[in-house]
């Protein structure tokens, strides 16, 4: 296989659970550098790697073509647009950048050097965010006319870490964090919507930033969805609820990779790595052709983040289709960006 050569920005629970384990096992790639500012705790998994210093470092000196910025994200706009300039395609950790303005000018500056850049949505990867596409490609819940999806925690104190805690700092909070996530599988599964209306705020109090989000999303033919987080949600809730006009489907989040990749399992290529689904984890209620009412118990076939390095391999061997690129997540922060105006304005803000 050809070899791409990557490169890590950093090696937190970014680079350590989600990125150098999948870079490592795939064949095709090989990770040849990683930035660790103080620490060399890469040498024993990754020994491979030569350890840079600065990102600026590895950008001048590392023979690499694939940079993954996973750093901050304050410091994504800043980076990308370092690797970029340096000739380098990119990975971007979501979400893609703090506002739409960083997000465009980078898109520009990667078309003008015939670059590439990737917004790692690995969600679009999981066994749940997969279960309902089918369930909506399926067709049995007809039109879809409401919809919700959540992504809840319990964390009721804070972690202490200021880049996503301290609210004068911009793309710190759950909204970015979070809601990267959920704004993305909304506008994959219905695309970008008319107008929105948010609340936005700190559940913890005003010295910490924003910890609650509830954005809903009009579109046209009276579709309304709904997209919801907080952090004080001790008993999980449905993770998907969608009704349509000949059916309902009702979905947990049951992906498991992330807890699995924490606890030190590694991803094998070309396989089902997880853990199978002991027992059922979704409800669909539905009208068959008959007008009679089915309710079955479905369960979830497992997703796998390896998917996304893959298809990321064959767009650069290949020029395969490229996973979530980053014009294509502008739409995702414009969201975000017009959620945080219609929460501070208290006003539906049109799209």
């Amino acid at each position: 296989m050809q070899l791409i050569k990557a490169g890590l920005c950093a090696f937190g629970m970014s680079g350590k659970v989600f990125h150098a384990p999948f870079l490592k096992e795939h064949p095709g790639f090989f990770i040849s550098a990683i930035v660790e500012r103080s620490k060399e705790e890469s040498k024993e998994k990754y020994p491979e790697a030569t350890i840079y210093h600065s990102v600026e470092e590895m950008l001048k000196q590392a023979d690499i073509e694939l940079v993954i910025v996973n750093t901050p994200v304050q410091t994504h706009y800043e980076y990308a647009k370092k690797a970029l300039e340096a000739g380098k395609n990119i990975i971007v950790e979501k979400p893609f950048t703090v506002n739409v303005s960083e997000a465009e000018e980078l898109t520009v500056l990667a078309e003008e050097k015939g670059l590439f850049i990737s917004v790692y949505q690995n969600r679009r990867f999981d066994r749940d965010y997969l279960q309902v596409q089918k369930m909506i490609n399926g067709g049995k819940l007809g039109t879809i006319k409401e919809a919700e999806i959540r992504f809840d925690r319990f964390r009721t104190t804070p972690s202490g870490k200021q880049h996503k805690e301290n609210p004068d700092q911009i793309g710190s909070g759950s909204l970015h964090d979070l809601g990267a996530h959920l704004v993305d599988q909304a506008v994959q599964y219905f695309g970008y919507p008319e107008k929105l209306f948010a609340d936005v705020f700190s559940m913890k109090g005003p010295e910490f930033a924003n910890d609650y989000f509830e954005i809903l999303l009009f579109y046209k033919n009276d579709l309304r969805v709904r997209l919801k987080s907080s952090v004080f949600s001790k008993e999980a809730h449905n993770a998907y609820t969608f009704h349509g006009n000949k059916g309902s489907f009702l979905q947990e989040r049951t992906d498991n990779q992330e807890n699995e990749l924490v606890a030190g399992a590694i991803p094998v290529y070309g396989t089902d790595w997880t853990q199978p689904l002991n027992g059922t984890d979704g409800i669909l209620n539905f009208l068959n052709e008959e007008s009679e009412t089915e309710r079955v118990l479905t369960s979830s076939e497992a997703g796998n983040y390896m998917d996304y390095y893959q298809k990321i391999y064959e767009h650069i061997v290949f020029g395969y289709a490229l996973p979530s690129p980053g014009k294509e997540v502008i739409l995702n922060m414009k969201i975000i960006d017009a959620s945080l105006k219609s929460a501070k304005e208290e006003k539906i803000v049109e799209l």
